[in-house]
């Protein structure tokens, strides 16, 4: 597809009438679009939660974004977790690059992916597939989605919905940046909390 003819179709307001042309089917296409984008990222996630925030209002908005994209990259998690070993994504167990990533996701386990995840701009497809190929639990990998998710995605719903209070309202900016430190903080004390049952349960087995 030509570039500019990407750009001219996924603008904001191309995406808001499409949710708009749609509203009789409720919430479900601000669901889809950004759980779509776990598939396909090279589709504009940012555009899409923008939209949903602005078509629903903030708080809504955020959640269908949040619920959608969440799902997204749990089914991307799943199916590499289940088909890792097939030869079609095999290669990518190869790659040297993707054994580092893989080893580093596996030491660090919360910590880093909640950290990756709460970026913007953090191909998050690519998160999904190494911990995916990684052997992190599942439950380290859903708390670290949905906890980085939410920041991430609460960010983008609130700078698209009203982008001047960033700057004209400096206490609310702060705001997100406790609540970022204290969603990691309580993540980071879960996980260690499952890394210790997880170490009781191995050695009672044995």
């Amino acid at each position: 597809m030509d570039y500019e003819l990407f750009k001219d179709l996924f603008t904001l307001e191309n995406i808001m009438d499409l949710i708009e042309k749609y509203r009789s089917f409720g919430p479900l296409p601000g669901l889809l679009l950004p759980m779509l984008e776990a598939f396909l990222p090279f589709l504009p996630l940012f555009i899409f939660v923008m939209a949903n925030a602005n078509a629903f209002g903030l708080w809504f908005g955020f959640l269908l974004s949040w619920i959608g994209s969440t799902v997204g990259a749990f089914l991307v998690f799943l199916l590499v977790r289940k088909y890792g070993q097939k030869r079609i994504l095999r290669f990518l167990k190869k790659s040297p690059k993707v054994q580092k990533l893989m080893a580093w996701v596996e030491r660090h386990g919360f910590g880093p992916l909640f950290i990756l995840l709460c970026f913007p701009f953090t191909p998050s497809a690519v998160v999904n597939i190494v911990a995916g190929l990684s052997k992190i639990s599942i439950a380290q990998y859903m708390l670290a989605v949905l906890t980085g998710k939410m920041v991430m995605i609460f960010t983008m719903s609130f700078v698209g919905y009203d982008i001047k209070s960033l700057i004209t309202q400096p206490v609310r900016t702060a705001i997100v940046g406790v609540i970022i430190f204290i969603l990691w903080y309580v993540g980071k004390r879960i996980e260690i909390k499952m890394n210790i049952s997880t170490k009781k349960r191995r050695n009672y087995e044995k």
